[in-house]
């Protein structure tokens, strides 16, 4: 299985079942680790209407590419 990577501007919505889910942001900093196998991504996202400002990490199955319809 390959996981799609996404790139650093990309708008992306929190699946996570975490205080987060349903937010919505913007892809900052793209940390992947490539073992033997399938690659595994770590994603620093800018948080929309999060109380802390500061980027937040989530793995790459965390989020969700948003489509050109929910983006505009």
């Amino acid at each position: 299985m390959t996981t799609q990577v996404f790139s650093v501007g990309s708008r992306v919505r929190v699946i996570s079942y975490s205080p987060f889910r349903g937010f919505k942001g913007t892809v900052r900093t793209v940390r992947c680790i490539l073992p033997l196998e399938e690659q595994f991504c770590f994603y620093q996202i800018t948080l929309e209407g999060a109380s802390n400002q500061e980027p937040i990490w989530f793995e790459f199955d965390d989020v969700e590419l948003m489509t050109p319809h929910e983006r505009g």
